[in-house]
């Protein structure tokens, strides 16, 4: 596993059948006033990603300079690394659907862990002010502003739990974004697929809303639809050695998960005051006397807090806590967070996102995180 490459793709090559690009055509050639806003939903793995990258394409292709994307899938993201809602502004096309690429979103909210039902109150809350500000920044416009805002057309990527309570978060989603497109994709094992038509409505039909039912384009021998099967675990874990791979040039000899490995252990940390941050804890309680050895080797998100109890903090990217000195008084992060950027951090998000583990295992080199004295107590 150490000499494996970064950006090794365990998915298989993309097919984009005739009913897709139908679909997609129908979302993008739209008579609608105002730009569409498509939210794609099916059962895990059914392709919801793979069709909104190509939806996006199409939609870029069909006149729209930028097109919003909406990502609310927190295990799977489709521009960030796992835990985050974001919203990110799109203005070139994708030119290999089977690759996923980072991006800087324009918003994101860190969640902290890889699925809503650590606690789907507060999931919902992050997506619903995400949503917010796109609707503030990219909906409307005001009789005052010249020239007027560039409304966007606005894609919704989903997550696969859609049974349980999984089923109930989708419901408000569709409920609070009111979509002008839903596409719902499908697969032969009907007990997996979302329930008939507009399921969301309590059993009322609203006529504003264009319903796409689509089926899955990977098919057995049978032309049955499947779930295409993938390692989530290890694409979590390459997405964020991927992020992390942004600390260093891009030109940089750094190619397998042991040269990264290696190439973070030397890597010199930003030193943080710790008397100039607070640190949050989102899914359980830890004692204060306890924080530091939580904290320490932990991944967090870089976040700007906010007063007051309704305003979120946005947050500005990853860190890794390279190792505590109580003595100095300062916390030392690895991110790659431009130092521009960094000023403004004055909250720490620990969730339950964590180091891989290929990268504490790397043979032939001693790793920072699993070292016996981790913390200065003198």
């Amino acid at each position: 596993m150490s000499s494996s490459p970064l950006n090794e793709n365990p998915s298989p090559d993309i097919y984009i059948p005739e009913q897709w690009s139908d679909a997609a055509e129908s979302i993008a050639h739209c008579s609608t006033s105002t730009p569409p806003i498509a939210l794609i939903c099916g059962a895990k793995n059914c392709g919801k990603t793979t069709f909104s990258r190509h939806v996006l394409n199409v939609l870029l292709n069909s006149g729209h300079s930028k097109v919003a994307y909406l990502d609310t899938d927190v295990g799977q993201p489709e521009f960030t690394p796992p835990g985050f809602l974001s919203l990110t502004i799109v203005d070139r096309v994708t030119p290999d659907l089977k690759i996923p690429c980072l991006k800087t979103p324009e918003r994101c909210l860190f969640f902290g862990d890889v699925s809503s039902k650590t606690d789907p109150s507060a999931y919902l809350n992050y997506l619903f002010a995400t949503y917010d500000y796109f609707r503030k920044e990219y909906c409307t416009s005001s009789k005052e502003e010249n020239p007027p805002r560039t409304k966007l057309p606005l894609i919704v990527n989903t997550p696969g739990w859609v049974k349980g309570v999984g089923y109930d978060v989708l419901v408000e989603m569709l409920k609070y974004i009111c979509p002008t497109h839903v596409v719902k994709i499908g697969i032969s094992s009907e007990n997996k697929n979302l329930p008939a038509g507009e399921f969301w409505l309590d059993g009322e039909h609203d006529g504003t809303i264009n319903l796409i039912e689509i089926t899955s384009a990977r098919q057995d021998s049978f032309n049955r639809s499947l779930l295409v099967q993938k390692d989530s675990r290890l694409l979590r874990d390459l997405r964020i050695m991927a992020y992390f791979r942004q600390c260093f040039p891009s030109d940089s000899d750094i190619s397998t998960i042991k040269e990264l490995a290696h190439a973070l252990a030397s890597h010199c940390p930003y030193e943080v005051p710790i008397s100039s941050i607070k640190v949050q804890h989102l899914h359980c309680e830890v004692p204060s006397s306890e924080m530091f050895y939580s904290l320490n080797a932990s991944i967090v998100g870089l976040a700007v807090g906010s007063e007051g109890p309704e305003n979120l903090p946005w947050c500005l990217g990853l860190g890794i806590v390279r190792g505590i000195d109580t003595a100095k008084g300062v916390l030392y992060v690895i991110t790659p967070v431009p130092h521009s950027a960094l000023h403004k951090v004055n909250l720490l998000l620990q969730g339950y996102i964590q180091i891989p583990t290929c990268l504490l295992q790397v043979k032939g080199c001693i790793s920072p995180y699993i070292s016996a004295s981790v913390l200065t107590t003198s």
